[in-house]
């Protein structure tokens, strides 16, 4: 049996302001609980009896709360809720702001769209980048909706907000990529296997001060070149095209390239 200021205080961290007074993000799942479990810190399980049977070691400190299906209906965000939900602490970490210079890293300028950053979270995880850093304005990566787009992802890609200027000044010496329409074809440039690679808003792209600061521009070509086209890619699929030729060539011998 699940309280009605319990259920109440479960959805207020539909909001980015609730989630900040407690530190705290949801998310709603198995395959969620399986992954972010190891990870972070939880403070509340609630979850029908099945999930309860098979459930992993809960830490002593995690409160459980076993629901029916339709007690979880009236706690979960989902329009299908899948089991089990949990509460899980916000990340208190430094910015790792040396990373570009031992690794490849993304970051993002003005993402809107939960669903796009939870994606381009992903594809970083699947291209092993373990740090995006996200400009102030960037869409919240612990809102409810782009955490389920993760996927679990959040376990293991780190998440740093920081304005991105002072990051790139500080980068003085390290390549900084951007795609942009007057960049050249990424796959006849040599990419490195460290550095940033900056993607940007749905609809605006890179700010002008973020663009001025790109050192290394990319173009990724449609093909055939004369053929008309849409206008641009969703951010998501540029974002796995880029990450998907830098590790290309990453793993290509010069020799071959």
């Amino acid at each position: 049996m699940i309280s009605k200021n319990k259920i109440k205080y479960v959805q207020s961290l539909e909001l980015k302001k609730f989630r900040k007074e407690e530190r705290l993000f949801l998310a709603e799942g198995p395959k969620l609980m399986e992954d972010l479990l190891g990870t972070f810190p939880c403070r509340l399980v609630v979850a029908t009896e099945e999930w309860m049977k098979r459930a992993p070691k809960l830490p002593a400190q995690t409160e459980q709360i076993t629901v029916t299906d339709e007690e979880l209906k009236r706690v979960s965000l989902l329009k299908t809720p899948q089991q089990v939900l949990g509460l899980f602490e916000l990340p208190e970490e430094e910015p790792a702001f040396d990373a570009p210079r031992q690794r490849l890293c993304l970051a993002l300028d003005g993402i809107q769209d939960p669903g796009n950053l939870g994606t381009i979270i992903r594809i970083a995880d699947w291209f092993g980048i373990t740090d995006l850093f996200c400009s102030p304005g960037t869409v919240d990566a612990f809102s409810p909706k782009c955490v389920q787009a993760t996927m679990g992802a959040l376990a293991r890609v780190h998440i740093h907000y920081t304005p991105l200027p002072p990051l790139i000044h500080s980068l003085s010496d390290v390549p900084i990529y951007a795609t942009l329409l007057d960049g050249d074809n990424i796959y006849a440039q040599p990419l490195t296997p460290h550095g940033l690679i900056i993607m940007g808003n749905e609809g605006n792209g890179i700010s002008e001060e973020v663009r001025l600061l790109v050192n290394q521009k990319l173009f990724i070509p449609n093909y055939p070149a004369d053929r008309a086209t849409s206008e641009s890619l969703n951010v998501a699929v540029a974002t796995a095209i880029v990450c998907a030729e830098f590790r290309r060539q990453a793993s290509t011998p010069p020799m071959n390239r």
